[in-house]
């Protein structure tokens, strides 16, 4: 079973910075002899949770996030759960609208 390495939130932070500095992932990933994957996960943990996020040990809390970290959805996130929301209403008032009409036929058949 492979050991997980623990980066310190210091080296996380400054990496993350660099890479929003404009420096590519691939350049900031072998200059700390860090995988990009890693570093993607980490930016995608800081988008999501904050810089509360990035975690150095110990069992995550429950609800996946530090205690304190805002809950901020990424940018166009929000947008697209609000059209998937009025898809999901528009289909739930065609089926209602269906229902309605079944009923009425049959209590006009009764």
């Amino acid at each position: 079973m492979a050991k997980h390495r623990e980066y310190p939130i210091a080296l996380k932070r400054a990496a993350l910075a660099r890479v929003a500095a404009g420096e590519s992932v691939a350049e900031v990933a072998r200059d700390l002899k860090l995988r990009g994957r890693l570093l993607y996960a980490w930016r995608d943990k800081v988008r999501i949770g904050g810089p509360a996020a990035l975690r150095e040990r110990g069992r995550p809390r429950k609800g996946g996030m530090a205690v304190g970290a805002p809950a901020v959805a990424a940018a166009g996130e929000g947008e697209r759960r609000v059209a998937e929301l009025e898809r999901k209403i528009g289909q739930q008032q065609v089926d209602l609208d269906f229902f309605r009409r079944a009923l009425r036929h049959v209590r006009e058949r009764r």
